[in-house]
């Protein structure tokens, strides 16, 4: 079997972890085109957090899409979205006596550092509707297919259904009439203001595989070095796998006493961007496009060049620095 045939998607999974996940219907059709598909991914949704023991944050069923916020107190996402992936298109293909994927592929799994980051989420969930047309701000409370109507009915609520992030990460409101008001006000003040939602990062909400600081990448790196070993990880792990080389490139300028800011302002060819560049080269599996950018060292071409001419002798001063890089390891 070939080696891209066989490859398979990263999960991160631990105690306590938060997640973005999003999937869509096969060839983004509309899978839950009608109420009654929304209704019922609703209510394997919640069997689902039930089995898991989720917590969920705030979700949002669209016609050919979902997204959830949750939290997994358990390490357990995998299992607990293979049974609701699976036990929704199986009844979905029951209902309408079809065969075959109901979904994209597999679904994103986006992880979220703390609780104000996933109340972001939260707040970029439940503007989908606007953003979408479906709604205006105005009746988004009547959109029936997602947590934020659950906001104004607290009676008729599932016990998976936490709107804590959501409340204090707009301004650490109360889960009473007020506080949802106060919440009412601020997503209405959030869709109308485009620096408010670039400073949540919303044009990010949906890429990548983690939203958090450098500091929080750097530590999954760290706790899932393992897994990165892995030929057959797909690349939906290519910013995991970037982060690792980020923490490397910070532990060699650490070496040799340099900045990320003496990275911009040094010219192109300087013998210790080489020697860095070479030593990454020699025990990391980062490219010279990344380097070249990262390093600001020109064309990849020429970072290769300056590569070569290091190993060969041909800069003893590059090679001098590399000297002093020798203890500086590979995250993995």
């Amino acid at each position: 079997m070939k080696r891209n045939a066989m490859a398979r998607k990263l999960r991160i999974e631990y105690e306590g972890a938060r997640y973005h996940v999003i999937s869509r219907g096969n060839y983004r059709a509309d899978v839950f085109e009608t109420d009654g598909a929304k209704e019922a991914f609703e209510a394997c949704l919640y069997e689902a957090c039930a089995k898991a023991g989720w917590k969920l944050h705030a979700f949002v069923v669209m016609r050919n899409h979902y997204h959830l916020a949750l939290e997994t107190p358990e390490a357990n996402l995998v299992a607990g979205m293979k049974w609701l992936q699976s036990t929704y298109a199986n009844r979905f293909n029951r209902f309408r006596n079809e065969r075959g994927h109901v979904f994209q592929g597999r679904y994103r799994a986006i992880v979220v550092e703390d609780t104000k980051t996933l109340g972001a989420v939260g707040h970029y969930i439940h503007l989908n509707p606007v953003r979408a047309g479906a709604v205006s701000m105005k009746t988004l409370p009547t959109y029936r297919h997602g947590s934020y109507r659950y906001l104004w009915t607290k009676r008729d609520r599932p016990d998976i259904l936490d709107f804590s992030s959501v409340l204090l990460s707009a301004g650490g409101f109360e889960d009473t009439r007020r506080g949802w008001e106060s919440y009412e006000a601020y997503l209405a003040w959030l869709q109308e203001n485009e620096p408010a939602r670039k400073a949540l990062a919303f044009e990010k909400m949906c890429k990548g595989w983690v939203l958090g600081s450098a500091a929080f990448k750097s530590a999954l790196v760290e706790d899932h070095k393992e897994r990165l070993r892995s030929p057959l990880v797909e690349s939906e792990t290519k910013e995991l796998r970037e982060a690792q080389w980020e923490q490397v490139l910070q532990a060699a300028l650490k070496a040799l006493g340099q900045t990320t800011a003496a990275v911009a302002q040094e010219r192109k060819s300087q013998d210790w961007k080489v020697a860095i560049a070479t030593h990454l080269r020699q025990i990391t599996t980062a490219t010279n496009p990344w380097l070249a950018a990262r390093l600001h060292m020109g064309k990849p071409g020429a970072l290769s060049r300056y590569v070569v001419e290091c190993k060969s002798g041909l800069r003893p001063p590059a090679l001098r620095y590399l000297k002093k890089l020798k203890n500086v390891k590979s995250a993995v």
